[in-house]
């Protein structure tokens, strides 16, 4: 993810800034696609892992990245609170 473009993207709900969700983070996030438990905004169940995401500054959502564009749709975003 571009670091330059990083410094202008905002969190469409809060308008908190962005950032690379941490490796650690994003095993975690994966390992509960893989077990079925994780949903988004919208209500559905992640059937795919992420290759990337960002956390928004505050660190209550995270966006997925698609083949390097950042999906800032608040449907598609994942609430942190399901990762407690």
């Amino acid at each position: 993810m571009d670091k330059r473009l990083l410094t202008i993207l905002r969190c469409p709900v809060s308008h908190k800034g962005l950032s690379v969700l941490k490796k650690d983070k994003l095993a975690k996030v994966n390992a509960m696609i893989s077990a079925g438990e994780l949903v988004n905004h919208e209500g559905s169940v992640l059937a795919e892992a992420l290759s990337e995401a960002l956390v928004t500054d505050d660190g209550k959502r995270i966006y997925p990245v698609s083949d390097g564009i950042p999906v800032l749709l608040e449907d598609e975003s994942i609430s942190m609170e399901q990762l407690a």
